[in-house]
């Protein structure tokens, strides 16, 4: 404890030259710059996380059922009376989808159709991403929900006059090669709404239309390409998930909405870690100042180390003293600059303060989002302490102890 009093000393004290206060500031600064960008950078990734979240979970349900390859399977509804009878599942829909070529106005595009039921919303949010028109304003009429993107490329919108036509090669029969047409299926609906999600895989080529519209157009019955579970608020997703994966067997692929999107979730979390690694970097090149602090400090204090070796002090405790003394200076730093980020994340969670830019209505998000994550913050804390111990370390090891 007593090379550790001396080293908060040598921390606290005022120096005799000018020049060694204001390197260890600087020191000190540089480590609390570093790991204040580390915390508000990887509260930033967690706020997007949060979000991609959110807005994912608005069109995908809580709990999907497909086969392993996405292909179609029959008996969707013997199969969805065997998932209603799960514990802790509210409600579970069929799905179909294929691909169309939509056209409108002339203009026309391939798209995924995906055949929903009425009563949709119960396991899915989609309503809410609606930007243009409603979801379905009119129950029971010939409506098509389509994503930005497809109104965008067909020149759609919401309107109840204006055709909006669906075709696909008919799956079932023969046909007349002289009439080519006759190949084709064609359904005409009106554009009710127009949705954006932000994510590409969805407003890019998205139709939703109603289910028994989707199964004649594309010649289904009883097939499904999805079935898509909501759950119960008091149990536990995952938990569900495995409940149902265990009744159905490996036959179906039973995914939760991480699991849907573990690509883009992945993905999100590889850039989060890459810039963690670069700021890293950073927080390396700030230690070298404490490099030269030290280096200074342990010139200032030769006199004194002389009186503590003559007092009876070893080598290494004079060593020890200089040891904490780095480590002191990283973890002040670390400590104001962990808080201070802290602070801030909180107050950019709470108030919005710094803003994304551009025009707010047609953003879905006018500011930076942002979650401190205690993990984070415990994983800053161990860089600066293993970088102070290190800084500390070296500069130790350049002390020449003379009797």
């Amino acid at each position: 404890m007593f090379a550790l009093r001396v080293a908060l000393r040598y921390l606290l004290a005022k120096k005799s030259h000018a020049a060694v206060n204001v390197i260890s500031m600087i020191s000190t600064a540089g480590i609390a710059v570093a790991a204040l960008a580390m915390v508000c950078v990887l509260s930033v990734f967690n706020g997007f996380t949060d979000l991609a979240s959110e807005r994912l979970s608005a069109i995908g349900p809580e709990i999907k059922v497909t086969r392993p390859y996405g292909e179609v399977f029959s008996g969707a509804d013997s199969l969805e009376s065997v998932i209603e009878r799960v514990d802790g599942v509210k409600a579970v829909k069929r799905v179909i989808e294929q691909r169309a070529l939509a056209v409108s106005d002339g203009d026309q595009m391939p798209v995924r159709v995906r055949g929903i039921e009425s009563d949709y919303s119960e396991v899915s949010s989609l309503g809410e991403l609606v930007i243009d028109g409603h979801m379905n304003e009119y129950p029971g009429m010939p409506y098509a929900l389509i994503s930005v993107g497809v109104a965008v490329n067909t020149g759609a919108r919401p309107s109840y006059e204006k055709p909006f036509l669906l075709m696909a090669p008919r799956r079932l029969g023969r046909f007349n090669p002289a009439f080519p047409m006759a190949a084709f299926k064609t359904d005409t609906l009106s554009v009710s709404g127009v949705f954006q999600s932000n994510q590409g895989e969805y407003d890019e080529d998205l139709v939703f239309v109603p289910l028994e519209r989707a199964l004649d157009l594309f010649d289904y019955d009883t097939e499904a390409s999805s079935l898509d579970v909501s759950v119960e608020p008091d149990y536990d997703i995952a938990e569900v998930a495995e409940a149902i994966q265990r009744t159905l067997g490996d036959g179906f692929v039973v995914a939760d909405s991480l699991k849907q999107q573990e690509a883009s979730f992945r993905m999100i979390k590889i850039e989060k870690w890459i810039t963690f690694l670069m700021l890293l970097f950073v927080l390396v090149m700030a230690s070298f100042n404490i490099l030269s602090t030290m280096s200074m400090l342990i010139i200032e204090k030769e006199e004194n180390m002389r009186i503590l070796t003559a007092m009876g002090a070893s080598g290494s405790m004079l060593r020890r003293i200089f040891l904490y003394e780095g480590m002191l200076i990283a973890l002040l730093g670390g400590a104001i600059g962990i808080t201070v980020g802290l602070i801030l994340c909180l107050l950019q969670q709470h108030f919005g303060i710094i803003t994304l830019g551009g025009d707010p209505s047609q953003m879905s998000i006018s500011y930076y989002p942002c979650r401190p994550e205690l993990t984070d913050l415990l994983v800053t804390a161990g860089v600066v302490i293993v970088i102070g111990f290190i800084s500390g370390y070296l500069s130790s090891r350049s002390i020449n102890v003379k009797r």
